[in-house]
């Protein structure tokens, strides 16, 4: 057993009932449900406050990877109040939130987009130029007032996909952040440009949400701080450790992959600025088909046709030390938090069957939707790895329930094991546990990952997800 908060480190039984831990420590009763789980070892499940896979499809396959709660934060849905009135309805095998959306208020505002809750209504709009411009006070007001709606139907804090609406004027996010300091809520910022790859960029993205933690008092959180960074992180990381060292409230996450995955009609994958990132067509591959985009003429076709189509962006080689150690650094990051950027699952060749499982080999995704946490314990936890078991749990699970609580009591219950807390449990095999999704199967489930429970029910049971178990229950913020 192993609890990062009270440093329990021990052989113990735990007993579970009613959707909570009952006991940890000597247990002689019995009960309905016995497991031996001897030589693994027994944890909370890990929390992702940076997951895009909001079906139960999507969570199945977080479930095999120790996920027993992830939250659609860094882009987040509005309305929220559908979103979250859709998922009870249907059912869900994980535990899941919101945050509000900033890009799909603006879209709304600015672009003149109509909206439906998802991720779908982004993906669609993302290469659309008449929302990533300056807003106008009035389109202002319009969505700091579909913000702080949100809000009052729960939303978990705002997300703010910054690095996507590049004209965005630095006096709107302030004013954002501004709200959600009011609101007692985090906000989720996919960062501006930097000013190494960008240099007439409106304001350097690691300063923009450092002085917006300075000015406001909003808590900010730096969303995958490796993929908006990459080869200039140790400076972004010494700007946000300068002012963490101040008393500014700001977290970080990364996720242990050198390639990232988003639409293919994003502004900064245009071929005239790929150069920025050091990237050319060929580090891209079109997910819908698996193809490498080979040519800049191959990517405006598919720029125009599909600008939504999920695309995998290969920044670093993971089997270069030099490029592994970047990598690394901001996973070992003081306080760093394990998030994936968990993507959808893109179904090729067959119509998208939320029950269906196993997956079919066609279906695609980045394999970190698969495989992070396994990956992070593998490379940071066990062995050799830099961090060791108990801290990178910490990482995993309790540091990310910590950073919603304040505004989220159902979190306080969240990332323990603990006598009251929830009994969402991952047990796990430290000898064996590692993903196995890989760009080519990515969505191969982790290895070593024995047992999962989410409130108590089992849904993984002997590595195999139990198909009946839908026992996730929706997360909403306390209104203020």
């Amino acid at each position: 057993m192993i609890d990062p908060e009270s440093g329990l480190d021990a052989v113990c039984d735990v007993a579970v009932g009613q959707g909570r831990i009952a006991a940890v420590g000597s247990v002689s009763q019995s009960a309905a449900l016995e497991l031996d789980v001897t030589g693994h070892v027994v944890t909370a499940g890990f929390v992702d406050v940076h997951s895009h896979v909001t079906d139960i499809a999507g969570m199945r396959l977080r479930a095999l990877d120790g996920v027993t709660t992830a939250f659609e934060l860094e882009g987040g849905v509005t309305p929220v109040e559908p979103a979250y009135r859709q998922a009870a309805a249907e059912g869900r095998p994980i535990n899941y939130g919101f945050a509000a959306s900033w890009a799909l208020a603006r879209m709304e505002a600015v672009g003149g987009v109509t909206l439906e809750a998802g991720l779908g209504t982004f993906m669609a709009n993302i290469a659309t130029p008449a929302w990533q411009g300056p807003a106008t006070p009035a389109q202002l007001r319009h969505i700091l007032d579909r913000l702080a709606t949100d809000l009052a139907d729960g939303a978990l804090g705002i997300g703010i996909l910054l690095g996507y609406a590049p004209g965005a004027d630095p006096g709107e996010y302030l004013r954002v952040a501004t709200l959600a300091a009011a609101a007692g809520v985090p906000t989720f910022t996919h960062a501006r440009d930097l000013i190494e790859v960008v240099p007439a960029t409106l304001m350097d993205g690691a300063e923009e949400i450092v002085r917006a933690a300075g000015e406001t008092g909003a808590h900010m959180h730096y969303c995958h701080v490796n993929s908006t960074s990459l080869r200039h992180v140790d400076r972004v990381l010494d700007v946000v450790g300068q002012a963490q060292a101040a008393g500014s409230r700001i977290t970080t996450e990364a996720y242990p992959y050198g390639s990232g995955m988003t639409g293919i009609g994003a502004a900064f994958l245009a071929p005239e600025r790929l150069p920025e990132r050091g990237l050319t067509p060929s580090d891209l591959t079109y997910a819908p088909t698996g193809e490498r985009v080979g040519t800049k003429e191959r990517l405006q076709q598919l720029r125009a046709d599909d600008p939504g189509g999920l695309v995998v962006i290969r920044h670093l080689d993971e089997d270069d030390p030099a490029d592994l150690n970047v990598m690394l650094r901001p996973l070992v990051f003081p306080d760093a938090i394990v998030a994936s950027d968990a993507m959808p699952l893109t179904w090729s060749g067959c119509d998208a069957d939320q029950l269906t499982w196993p997956l079919p080999d066609s279906v695609f995704t980045h394999p970190r939707t698969a495989g992070t946490f396994s990956r992070a314990l593998r490379m940071l936890g066990t062995g050799d790895g830099p961090l060791g078991l108990t801290e990178t749990l910490r990482r995993c699970s309790l540091l990310p329930a910590q950073l919603l609580e304040a505004r989220v009591p159902a979190m306080r219950r969240k990332g323990r094991v603990q006598v009251g807390s929830d009994a969402d449990i991952v047990v796990f095999d430290p000898a064996t546990v590692a993903d196995r999704a890989t760009y080519a199967q990515s969505t191969r489930p982790s290895a070593g990952i024995r047992h999962v429970l989410v409130n108590g029910e089992p849904l993984v049971r002997d590595g195999a997800i139990v198909t009946a178990a839908l026992p996730g229950k929706p997360v909403r913020a306390q209104a203020r």
